[in-house]
């Protein structure tokens, strides 16, 4: 493979990459637990936190924190799960090159 191509190639992987991370940032991911549902963007901006209040009189300090806790790790395990899968395929396109 000559130069040339080999540049192209890279160029065109770090175009489809940098498609695939945009598309990523902008995916909003939720997480649930109990009365508590958090959204957060793929960039990991936060982008709704919601507390069903008709639920709140049941609910302790500790148990509230428990559920955000929860919640927020759901959210970046998706949102850490997706990237890996989506974007791994990148790593495997570059061994190509070298």
């Amino acid at each position: 493979m000559n130069i040339q191509a080999m540049m192209k190639q890279a160029q065109k992987l770090q175009s489809d990459m940098g498609k695939v991370k945009k598309e990523l940032d902008e995916t909003l991911y939720n997480g649930k637990s109990g009365i508590v549902e958090i959204e957060i963007y793929g960039n990991l901006n936060v982008n709704k936190v919601n507390i069903h209040e008709e639920d709140l009189t049941d609910v302790d300090k500790e148990m509230l924190e428990d559920m955000i806790n929860i919640s927020l790790n759901q959210c970046l395990e998706k949102i850490k799960n997706d990237k890996e899968s989506k974007l791994g395929q990148f790593g495997q396109g570059m061994q190509g090159l070298l």
